[in-house]
């Protein structure tokens, strides 16, 4: 029994490391954003998006509504910071659905 304690001991290490830069990752993303790390970056971006919302009606069907196009705000990050989405995400889903 000794090989199953060192293996789960090698796990758990792994574990714990991968966790660890994964905090390591998304603080030093936040720190870029507030610190505007390089310097002359700016931290928010705006995309323009579509809303549109889904209907679903009594008898089965499915009726689309689609409002104006608006713009949003967005974060120029790798991780959703300050209540924002980061602009890499919303720029390949530019489409906002509201269901009703």
């Amino acid at each position: 029994m000794p090989e199953f304690e060192t293996v789960k001991r090698v796990f758990l290490r792994v574990i714990g490391a991968i966790l660890l830069l994964c905090g390591l990752v998304y603080a030093f993303d936040y720190l870029s954003l507030r610190l505007k790390i390089p310097p002359g970056r700016q931290p928010f971006g705006s995309v323009t998006v579509q809303p549109y919302y889904e209907i679903h009606e009594k008898n089965g069907k499915t009726e689309y509504e689609f409002k104006d196009p608006a713009a949003e705000t967005c974060v120029n990050s790798l991780f959703p910071h300050l209540g924002y989405l980061p602009c890499w995400w919303l720029q390949r889903r530019p489409e906002r659905k509201i269901e009703i």
